[in-house]
């Protein structure tokens, strides 16, 4: 049975795919450990490891194939025994030799290649003069293409319904729809709106793929999605998609025992309740609160962001009045009083328990302008935020 066949096989048996972007030995094995499926070797998983911005791996600080090539041969596939292992490959680099490359991917035994670091990721006038060069998309299709004819697996990204399109063509066995640079700084009503649209995108493209009748697996990377109920909630909304590969999700993890836990839980993402506050109000927030109670529960969680009662009224689709007049009622206190006494109580359980300084608590709470922290504080307690604290 080959790869594909094997792959088909769990998606049939209702298993959910994973795969694991690094360019370390540590995570390749206690991947392979946990479960995951596959492994890709990629140039960003390399400039994480040195403790940089995985965008590294789009700049040309260094030779991106040599790099990728080095570290897979010495790193990942002496103890990557039986596990199918994909090389991240820059297909317009002009200078490669593609010969060469096929001879050194079997005289090593990867399973094959997946198009990275990948054009699909830049827009705009770049993009075109990329294009214009010969340097777009369509070299990296015409890469994957001869890959495939000499018998190598084929992983490949796709941004859009263009590029899966005219991917689905070469029949590639996975494509993965790359949601772009990883958002986690959203929060409130833009990460909802996003979280739509992502969820819009990729129905979107199934159902293109699907009408093309594209017989490639579908996976997904990267984007707003931070957590495994995240991935989860994308699984039973949109049941095209049979899995996920991840790079920093799992990288991030210190621990060897946590990265385990955290792997093998994505490998088995069977259905569960949504704990994840943004699922939850994705699936409509009365499921799960009163409504006063989920304004509470957001300042609980999001009280060192920007916080304003309109936002929250449109997330739970009401009358911004009709939820002041609500919290007012059931807590005894309008919206703007709540908030800034739960944000001065984190302050000064903050002045209790960490040696931090001033200004960073005020900004942590939500006060990025000490003046007004300073001001608001002096106002709910009668002393300054220093004269407090030394008085605690």
């Amino acid at each position: 049975m080959n790869f594909t066949e094997k792959l088909k096989q769990q998606v049939s048996n209702n298993h959910y795919l994973l795969g694991i972007a690094t360019a370390t030995g540590m995570t390749a094995l206690y991947g392979k450990r946990a479960g995951s499926d596959f492994t890709l070797v990629l140039n960003s998983g390399k400039f994480r490891q040195m403790g940089r911005s995985s965008l590294g791996g789009y700049l040309p600080f260094n030779n991106s194939n040599e790099l990728v090539a080095d570290i897979g041969r010495t790193e990942i596939l002496p103890i990557l025994a039986k596990q199918p292992v994909f090389l991240g490959v820059n297909a317009t680099d002009p200078l490669m030799d593609q010969e060469a490359l096929f001879t050194y991917l079997t005289r090593y035994g990867y399973e094959g290649v997946i198009n990275y670091p990948t054009v699909c990721l830049f827009d705009g006038q770049f993009r075109e003069a990329l294009e214009e060069q010969g340097l777009g998309f369509e070299k990296e299709i015409n890469f994957l293409k001869k890959a495939k004819n000499k018998g190598f697996s084929t992983i490949a990204f796709i941004s859009n319904k263009e590029e899966a399109l005219a991917m689905s063509v070469i029949k590639p066995d996975i494509i993965c729809i790359h949601l772009g640079l990883t958002e986690g700084g959203l929060l409130g009503a833009k990460r909802v709106r996003s979280f739509n649209s992502m969820l819009e995108k990729l129905s979107s493209i199934c159902e293109d793929l699907s009408a093309a009748g594209s017989t490639s697996v579908l996976m997904i990377y990267g984007g707003i999605l931070n957590d495994l109920n995240e991935i989860r909630y994308v699984y039973n909304q949109i049941p095209q998609i049979s899995g996920y590969i991840g790079g920093s999700t799992f990288e991030r993890i210190n621990s060897e025992q946590q990265l385990i836990g955290q792997i093998t839980s994505f490998k088995n993402a069977e259905i569960t309740a949504n704990d994840n506050l943004t699922l939850q109000i994705l699936d409509g927030v009365h499921k799960y609160y009163d409504y006063v109670d989920f304004v509470k529960k957001y300042i609980e969680e999001n009280y060192s962001a920007p916080i304003y009662l309109s936002e929250l009224a449109e997330l739970a689709h009401l009358n911004t009045s009709y939820l002041s007049t609500l919290f007012k009622q059931k807590t005894g206190t309008n919206f703007t009083e709540y908030l800034i006494r739960f944000r001065i109580n984190k302050a000064i359980e903050l002045m209790q328990t960490t040696d931090l300084k001033i200004h960073a608590i005020a900004e942590m709470v939500g006060y990025p302008n000490y003046a007004q922290f300073n001001k608001i504080f002096r106002k709910y307690t009668d002393y300054s935020p220093r004269k407090y604290k030394h008085l605690i």
